[in-house]
């Protein structure tokens, strides 16, 4: 697969079919992902690859929690901006809107658009769920060196027939996380991602989100 085409055919996949992924294709994975560009080689990414028992350990405890905290806790950073200004705002409802719109749930059916948001702490469904964390020394271009790290697992797993999910909600849930996988406290838990194979038979799958023109935010200098 050339990397336009990965590039291309990369989407969140919010519904996984139950099939197991290799663990060599996983660990193929994980390890040619670290050639990301990476300043100073400081290589700042720290994965945590869930399969089988482990897996499912995590998202019962997270289920368990969630009966008195349905929505977490405040993550240990900030998601979002506060105040997010325009045209930030508007891309953001909007995506969210065509997601629920791909399921025929309303705005005003809070309780199933609740309901369809908690399949992300059981990674959607997905065989391989990763929590990523990043020690807390760490600076702004490291958290650029992580994105660039996961932008590479996420197109190799389309080279291995994959898709994928990144999933910034675990960090709700970072307490959780931390006992169940004894994470020490010198690692921020950022985000999870599940992997797997798309279940291509659920509506929410045929999302395929906007991008902006290219003349919104690229400013190209120097003529022809």
């Amino acid at each position: 697969m050339k990397v336009s085409d990965a590039l291309k055919t990369r989407k969140t996949v919010r519904a996984f079919k139950p099939d197991p992924v290799p663990l060599s294709t996983l660990r193929e994975i994980l390890t040619a992902a670290a050639r990301a560009p990476s300043g100073g080689n400081l290589q700042p990414w720290r994965i945590y690859a869930l399969t089988g028992e482990a897996r499912n350990e995590l998202v019962r405890r997270v289920a368990e929690k969630r009966k008195t905290s349905p929505m977490g806790e405040p993550p240990e950073y900030h998601i979002y901006p506060e105040n997010l200004t325009e045209p930030y705002r508007t891309r953001r409802f909007r995506v969210g809107e065509m997601m629920y719109a791909t399921m025929n749930i309303p705005r005003e059916d809070k309780m199933a658009r609740l309901q369809f948001f908690s399949r992300n702490w059981e990674f959607f469904g997905a065989p391989v769920g990763l929590i990523v964390t990043m020690d807390r020394q760490m600076q702004q271009g490291q958290w650029a060196d992580l994105g660039m790290y996961l932008q590479s697992v996420m197109l190799l797993a389309r080279e291995h027939g994959l898709d994928t999910c990144p999933q910034e909600a675990w960090a709700v849930f970072h307490a959780v996380i931390r006992d169940c996988l004894s994470i020490p406290q010198n690692e921020m838990i950022f985000c999870g991602m599940a992997i797997g194979y798309a279940d291509n038979s659920v509506a929410v799958n045929s999302l395929i989100s906007e991008r902006a023109p290219l003349e919104e935010y690229v400013t190209l200098l120097g003529g022809e």
